[in-house]
């Protein structure tokens, strides 16, 4: 193919990869957005293969027939309540890919050294090897363990231990000798997977800190850094639309995170480096809950129901491990259908990944309109007259704006509070990832109906449409 229509076609791709992003921004238009990304990337992918030397077609459409066969049936058989997993997976899948073909391209470069298809070996060519290498082995370890922590193969809680910032930091200028020995010995692969190995271990260590309630903005951030990969590779392979792709990737990702951390109060490095944790000396459990909490029923919560006007619910991630959303869908549809409007808060960080509950509520058909962002829905609260907490507690903790020295101070939170009654389905009392009392469940206005959210909900639709009649 000519150079000038290649590059046309890459230049298509980019667009439609720019299109596709813009509309990830909205529930009404990422399905068409998915699409017109996905129609970019089948582009470059056709005019790479037709425009480069490819040993053989056979193998890449085995590659193809067997990756499509695995995606599709991880994609129909997964759990929407799993969707982070599958996410840390294709992120961490991502940058094994990019380290992988990194190195090969590294080593081809030595076994075509004096041939006429000889590879430049230059500083650039190995320094893109090195990043795309040390970026996608991080992502790839990472990614694994982002992926054990959500599926609860290991603890969620931070993993800890005497010095260990120092031992990242150590295995970290480990690389960066074998990025010089890299420069140094061009013809040998063997520093690159030395320093691949490393880089992997750095993943793990830098992973295992994190815990489950930061796991939104890890899964952004693994996101990024696959993107940042691909985009390295891209400079490994000399290829401009991969360069572009990871780019906007990348881009993507870490302004997510940054959205994220936001959203919490809290900073990249805080998340990276530090941890949440009840600050010492703060209020016990039985000094803000003794002889306060006032438990309710199903059928209270109906009665509670029929006279309401308004109704706002505010999922958690209890939603989620209960799979409450189809539950919460019939609750929707029989009190909008009795004049009662039901809409629902969304924190930025509920759940385990950027978009969690939108996308529960999105497969229970609930819709788009009635989904509303934290700053939307907060300054209506003092008209609710009722507001149905599921399974959440940090982001609708009111210590955020009372106690500056709560771990979770400043922390911008759903202001459900401010509502006539506030009830909150809850197995327990237990704390949240921050580790501290939640006052808002001793609060005059607030009941707390103890149990299983999927099955508290549907006897309460049960009640409703006996109230109903």
């Amino acid at each position: 193919m000519s150079p000038t229509l290649v590059n046309l076609a890459y230049l298509v791709a980019a667009c439609l990869f720019i299109i596709g992003l813009k509309g990830l921004s909205h529930p009404r238009t990422a399905v068409r957005g998915n699409l017109l990304g996905a129609i970019g990337m089948l582009i470059a992918v056709v005019v790479t293969l037709l425009d480069k030397h490819i040993i053989s077609y056979w193998l890449i459409f085995a590659g193809f027939i067997i990756g499509s066969g695995i995606g599709a049936v991880y994609a129909y058989k997964v759990k929407m309540t799993a969707m982070p997993q599958l996410v840390a997976l294709y992120n961490g899948f991502g940058g094994a890919a990019s380290l992988l073909v990194a190195g090969a391209v590294l080593y081809e470069a030595g076994v075509l050294r004096g041939t006429p298809q000889e590879i430049a070996v230059n500083a650039e060519f190995i320094l893109s090897v090195f990043a795309s290498g040390f970026i996608g082995a991080i992502t790839f370890t990472g990614s694994m363990i982002a992926f054990a922590k959500l599926q609860g193969l290991t603890k969620e809680t931070a993993v800890r231990y005497p010095g260990d910032q120092i031992v990242k930091i150590a295995l970290a200028l480990i690389t960066i000798v074998f990025a010089y020995l890299m420069l140094v010995y061009p013809d040998s692969s063997i520093p690159y997977w030395f320093m691949v190995i490393v880089a992997c271990v750095l993943g793990v260590l830098v992973t295992i800190p994190i815990g489950g309630a930061d796991m939104p903005v890890v899964i952004a951030l693994l996101n990024s850094l696959s993107g940042l990969a691909a985009a390295a590779t891209g400079f490994v392979l000399f290829n401009t639309v991969l360069i572009v792709a990871g780019t906007l990737v990348g881009a993507s990702g870490i302004i997510l995170s940054l959205i994220m951390c936001k959203a919490m109060n809290r900073s990249i490095t805080d998340v990276l480096f530090g941890t949440f944790g009840a600050v010492e000396g703060g209020p016990s459990d039985d000094e803000v809950y003794g002889g306060k909490v006032k438990a309710t029923s199903p059928e209270e919560v109906a009665m509670l129901l029929e006279g309401a006007r308004r109704v706002v619910v505010v999922p958690g991630y209890g939603m989620a491990v209960s799979q409450a959303q189809h539950a919460v869908r019939e609750l929707y549809d029989l009190l909008e259908a009795h004049g009662i409007i039901m809409e629902f808060g969304i924190h930025p960080v509920a759940g385990r990944m950027p978009g969690h509950m939108n996308v529960l509520l999105a497969e229970a058909d609930i819709p788009y309109d009635r989904m509303k962002e934290m700053d939307e829905i907060n300054p209506g609260f003092k008209q609710v007259d009722v507001s149905i907490i599921i399974g959440a507690n940090d982001v609708v903790n009111p210590v955020a704006r009372t106690d500056p020295k709560s771990p979770i101070a400043g922390m911008p939170i759903l202001d459900v509070d401010y509502s006539k009654t506030v009830v909150v389905i809850k197995r327990s009392l237990s704390p949240g990832f921050a580790g501290i009392p939640n006052p808002l469940f001793a609060a005059d206005n607030c009941l707390m109906l103890f149990g299983d959210a999927k099955k508290m909900v549907e006897e309460m639709v049960k009640s409703c449409k006996e109230d109903f009649g």
